[in-house]
């Protein structure tokens, strides 16, 4: 049987007055995000109550997420809890029809792209749906469900061909700290076939921070750092060989160059 290794140990604090302090902070934090998602939802059922145009219903509520993260972060950096920089944010408010790839450390990483990107759309994982705290922002900003296969393929291309912006984590969920970058092929595929732009995005963090299979109260000995770097544009076409525009191929062929670009031992 394949056993799982647990997140690292971390280092012995060099103060622990600030330690004890960013402890506390990252708990009252996560209340806070709790405390903002059942807001979030409560609106959202009066939204539907009140405004009966589903797309700018959708728009509000992607709006009104985006808005609530920008102020969730900077409550987190207030407080010391983190610190961050969003290097090239303005190419993501440039995009139209892209497929924006990035990879997963850490559990903030859709909080950090959505605070600065207005309009997200999203594939979640199914799992979020059941929970009390996001559900119903999902449901708000109309995000798309990674189980609906027969339907996701179709949607996706839809709102990209639509001019929307989709953000897809192509892993599935959040690297596991010390393993290596294991890439589905879901989004090489939807990028191979709908002939979207792509924009990749890498995530840093300086310390492990919110990693799979850890708790929120195992913190780094110093503040993490979070560097987030938006990276050039590519188009989808350029993974087809001039002798064979197979897509199966294609999307094999993008998802070894994202493997590549995303992993954080290559940037």
């Amino acid at each position: 049987m394949n056993t799982i290794e647990a997140p690292p140990a971390w280092a012995k604090p060099d103060n622990t007055l600030k330690f004890s302090w960013r402890l506390l902070m990252t708990g009252s934090c996560f209340v806070l995000f709790g405390i903002g998602g059942l807001l979030i939802t409560a609106w959202f059922h009066i939204l539907c109550l009140l405004l009966r145009d589903p797309p700018r219903r959708t728009l509000l509520a992607r709006r009104l997420i985006s808005a609530s993260f920008r102020l969730f972060l900077a409550i987190t950096r207030h407080l010391g809890v983190l610190d961050f920089r969003i290097h090239g944010a303005h190419l993501l408010g440039q995009d139209s029809g892209s497929l924006v790839l990035a990879n997963h450390p850490t559990l903030l990483d859709y909080v950090l792209l959505a605070s600065v990107m207005p309009e997200c759309d999203c594939v979640v994982k199914q799992a979020l749906q059941e929970n009390i705290y996001v559900s119903g922002a999902i449901r708000a900003a109309d995000y798309l469900i990674n189980s609906q296969a027969e339907i996701l393929l179709a949607e996706s291309n839809k709102r990209l061909q639509a001019g929307g912006n989709l953000l897809i984590f192509p892993e599935g969920t959040r690297t596991r700290y010390g393993e290596p970058m294991r890439l589905q092929r879901g989004a090489a595929n939807l990028a191979v076939r709908s002939g979207c732009n792509i924009r990749i995005v890498h995530i840093r963090c300086s310390q492990p921070f919110l990693c799979k299979g850890s708790k929120w109260y195992q913190i780094p000995a110093a503040k993490p750092h979070f560097t987030i770097d938006v990276k050039a544009l590519l188009s989808a076409g350029d993974f087809f060989s001039s002798d064979d525009r197979s897509p199966a191929l294609a999307a094999r062929r993008l998802t070894t160059y994202l493997t590549s670009v995303l992993d954080p031992k290559n940037c």
